[in-house]
């Protein structure tokens, strides 16, 4: 039975995610800031698989060393999804609360890396690593410069960790536009119910998980479509 690591998996993505890994057979370490949204969350989860679920802030290292001490036995996937928006409404950079910028790196770009770092020696042969990015990451979009700036960090150090561990295959995923808790933080007082639920990104994380692409940047919406083809 194979092992993953999925962050940020009380909600949204990342139990959307889950759900299909469970459905798969995988073996589950879920974590998510709220304990009781998380433990909720594992509760539907353990009716298909084993689950451990860790709570905590995976710019904590404790809670990061937590978490890769759950895993049992060699890993196969670690998908880092847990992302922070940081100061909601989205402020312009010229006025961003640069205390506020500094947590939106360590969530959204430090704690993916050192969560890699960690895993590193556990990972299993042909394991891969998903880290969950944004389009604001390569478009100049209005308010977005604390979180795509953040996201952009994420897939330099993405990449240039495949480089460095070519054994690996690392990937950069932008799930695209859906109708999350964190996109309605974004538009507060917005109705977001025209965009996608989280579900139907997961089919082009799935073909990263279980296909046989090169490391690099991918989006979720171009890599459904692919497999439908």
């Amino acid at each position: 039975m194979p092992s993953a690591i999925v962050t940020g998996a009380s909600r949204g993505l990342g139990l959307a995610l889950a759900r299909s890994l469970a459905d798969r057979g995988w073996r589950l370490v879920i974590d998510a800031r709220d304990g009781v949204a998380l433990e909720e969350a594992a509760a539907g989860l353990r009716e298909r698989t084993a689950v451990v679920a860790v709570a905590g802030d995976v710019a904590d290292p404790l809670h990061r060393d937590a978490l890769v001490a759950a895993v049992d036995g060699p890993l196969d996937l670690l998908v880092n999804n847990a992302s922070t928006l940081g100061a909601s409404p989205l402020p312009p950079l010229a006025r961003y609360p640069l205390d506020e910028l500094e947590h939106v790196y360590r969530v959204n770009a430090l704690a993916p890396l050192a969560l890699m770092q960690a895993v590193l020696p556990r990972l299993a042969e042909g394991a891969r690593i998903v880290n969950v990015t944004s389009d604001a990451a390569v478009e100049a979009y209005e308010g977005w410069g604390g979180y795509g700036s953040a996201k952009a960090a994420l897939e330099q150090l993405s990449a240039v960790f495949a480089a460095e561990q070519p054994s690996l295959r690392v990937y950069a995923v932008d799930p695209g536009d859906m109708n999350t808790r964190m996109h309605q933080d974004a538009y507060p007082g917005e109705d977001i119910s025209d965009r996608p639920a989280p579900e139907q990104s997961v089919p082009g994380l799935l073909a990263l998980i279980e296909g046989d692409l090169p490391s690099g940047r991918y989006s979720a919406a171009a890599l459904a479509a692919g497999a439908r083809a």
